[in-house]
């Protein structure tokens, strides 16, 4: 039997004693124990710390993105190994995806989230602000990594997917991890990390591995650390109320187990597609991963009138699940993760019969296909019916984590929101509707109370990634009993693991130390003109300042028949009364294209390989015949690009700041737009 291993401070190590015994889901016999008896918490951060750390904090997003794409690609090369660990957690092959590719899909969507990011270790976050009235003193923020460490301590029913969803966002963010997996599925984790750890992608220090109990590590966290806890909300409570969570006010995100509720819409009817797509998304909540997921269906809403035709379809859905041993074919649901389980599961059903009756499935017997009851985890599909859910309790309060659902009436759209609001928010919460203003009212009603809400309608069916499905660039999270956190969200998710400073003073300064041009710093001119510099000679703040363009009431008209724009106020002879204008004014797709003619070093070929977009283009005052106008033109940000192959152009996206100024000096247009610009060095 194995031993499974922590890996902490760069190498393997046992606990010390026999450790927890761990078993096969489906056949019950003992695989594997875990200890992490003697272990020095206090240690294994300080590695963390000290060595992981200051390796990340040196790499830009670019780097650590291309490190998570790396390390995805590595663990796609063994993922029969994992599939065959994942059969023993009681996961179907179908359930198994979900949780290692998954997971792997996770590390993929926030490699390629480093192109949001500039190829720096830190980054800007949001805008500037002006201070001073004379443009000498501005606000910026700031993003910067943190020094601590991740802590997370994930919940049995995802080993690998949450592992790996939380630490392709810590790590981009330049923030090492300590991962400390549930116990009773600890033995596939340690297997994926054994993996990651032998592939030599991560820095020593960036990712440590604890099997078995956490002991005191949250009592030496501090106030650079982040932990994370996916679990039961009594645990996560306890964890959140830690005395050194609390002196050091450590942040602390916790996505915990919740009521989460599906409704079916009014004007949805037996004939229409939206029937049968409930029925399914029902179906899949209640059986994926045997009902072991946080994203989990529990409360089940449906119109009163509708309450017997939909029991009488859920049955029937329900009836067709096969369950057994996940290694054979037929099987479509395999077992809890352990006896244990199974034993909480019950009490739980136990306490909902209280105000509940169970309308399909059993607590005592379940068929099996190829396996044997009495050794293996398994339990019956439950659907149990409450038929007040006004004047209960338990059925808002209670959960029992397994593939167990609750099926209420109710009578008004209103009341509908008003049920989804008993279970103290949620994780998701779907409406399954073809009615427009019925989703609107449904999301705007009880939308504070969910951290994701799906709308379903044929609409959407096909592409749908259903009610349980937490995506790596949305926000997955709930309010009130879900834990009050946000994991993933893309850019959102990294924010997370860095230290936001607001910092202050001049533009100059303040571009100096972001690396991105401000407006109003100095900007550096030579005789050379800034399109005829390669990526890698260009500096942030070179700058062109244009020759002055008369703007004529010619030119306006002639515009005007060019591009079809014949707006009232670019025509010369209109009555100008009551409107914003004097007289005729210049297009201001006119300025811009004028401003191009100004800067753009047109008579020869340059490293600048194409025009690549505009942001942010703004016309700030307006411009009359005889106006002359002439351009700022300064290198504002450089973000290098990868080659996708070897004869590829080496190249890299130059952002340009243009602001059209006026013969008084005042900024009439701002725009920034961007460039590919070609690499010196191929």
């Amino acid at each position: 039997m194995q031993a499974l291993e922590n890996y902490v401070q760069g190498k393997w190590i046992k606990g010390d004693g026999e450790g927890q015994l761990l078993f096969n889901a489906v056949t019950g016999d003992a695989v594997a124990t875990a200890s992490t008896s003697g272990l020095d918490f206090a240690s294994i951060l300080h590695y963390a710390r000290t060595k992981g750390n200051p390796a990340l904090r040196k790499m830009s997003f670019h780097e650590r993105g291309l490190m998570l794409r790396a390390l995805a690609l590595h663990l796609r090369e063994h993922l029969a190994e994992f599939y065959r660990i994942s059969y023993q957690t009681g996961a179907t092959k179908a359930d198994s995806w979900v949780d290692i590719e998954g997971g792997i899909g996770n590390l993929f969507s926030y490699a390629s989230l480093r192109r949001k990011f500039p190829d720096t270790a830190f980054c800007l976050d949001g805008e500037h602000h002006p201070l001073g009235k004379a443009n000498t003193f501005m606000g910026h923020h700031l993003l910067i990594p943190k020094e601590g460490v991740a802590v997370h301590i994930n919940a049995f029913n995802f080993p690998v997917w949450g592992m790996l969803e939380k630490i392709a966002v810590n790590l981009l963010a330049g923030m090492p991890a300590v991962v400390k997996p549930a116990t009773v599925t600890s033995f596939l984790t340690e297997a994926v990390v054994r993996k990651i750890i032998a592939s030599g992608i991560l820095p020593d220090g960036a990712l440590q591995l604890i099997c078995g109990s956490a002991g005191d590590l949250l009592e030496h966290v501090g106030p650079q650390d982040v932990v994370t806890f996916t679990g039961s909300a009594s645990t996560g409570l306890m964890l959140k109320s830690g005395k050194r969570i609390l002196s050091e006010n450590v942040p602390f995100t916790m996505e915990a187990d919740s009521l989460n509720c599906i409704v079916l819409g009014k004007d949805v009817t037996p004939d229409m597609p939206e029937w049968d797509i409930f029925i399914k998304e029902v179906r899949k909540e209640m059986t994926t991963k045997c009902g072991q997921k946080c994203t989990a269906i529990r409360r089940i809403f449906v119109p009163e009138e509708k309450l017997e035709d939909i029991q009488i379809a859920l049955g029937k859905a329900l009836s067709l699940t096969t369950i057994g041993n996940p290694l054979n074919e037929k099987v479509r649901m395999g077992s809890l993760a352990g006896e244990s389980q199974r034993r909480e599961v019950k009490e739980q059903v136990q306490k909902l019969l209280a105000s509940s009756q169970l309308i399909y499935g059993s607590l005592d017997s379940v068929e099996l296909i190829d396996a044997d009851a009495a050794k293996g985890a398994f339990i019956s599909p439950l659907l149990l019916l409450n038929t007040s859910p006004f004047s209960s309790t338990e059925v808002h309060e209670v959960e029992a984590f397994g593939p167990v659902s609750t099926l209420m009436p109710y009578s008004t759209t209103e009341e509908a929101i008003a049920l989804s609001k008993m279970g103290k928010g949620s994780l998701v919460s779907s409406i399954v509707t073809a009615d427009k203003n019925i989703a609107q009212e449904y999301v705007l009603g009880a939308g504070m109370y969910h951290g994701r809400v799906l709308i379903l309608d044929s609409g959407c069916a096909k592409e749908s990634t259903g009610h349980g499905s937490p995506l790596p660039l949305l926000v997955h999270g709930g309010p009130g009993r879900a834990g009050g956190g946000e994991e993933m969200g893309g850019m959102r998710g990294v924010k997370h693991y860095m230290q936001r400073v607001a910092i202050q003073g001049s533009p100059d300064m303040i571009t100096a130390i972001s690396g991105v041009y401000q407006p109003g710093a100095t900007g550096n001119t030579d005789t050379v003109h800034p399109f005829k510099k390669y990526f890698e000679e260009l500096q942030i703040g070179d700058q062109l300042v244009t020759e002055r363009k008369l703007i004529t009431s010619e030119e306006i008209d002639r515009f005007a028949d060019l591009s079809g724009d014949h707006f009232y106020a670019h025509i010369k002879d209109t009555d100008f009364t009551g409107t914003m204008f004097e007289r005729q004014v210049a297009h201001g797709y006119l300025l811009m294209s004028l401003a191009a003619g100004l800067f753009v070093d047109s008579y020869q070929k340059n490293p600048v390989l194409l025009n690549y977009g505009i942001d942010e283009l703004r016309f700030t005052k307006p411009v009359y015949p005889g106006t002359e106008i002439y351009i700022r033109f300064t290198c504002k940000e450089k973000t290098a690009q990868e080659k996708k192959e070897p004869s590829d152009i080496a190249r890299g996206i130059v952002k340009w700041l243009v602001e059209i100024l006026d013969d008084t000096d005042e900024i009439v247009g701002v725009a920034t737009i961007l460039t590919m610009v070609a690499k010196k060095f191929q």
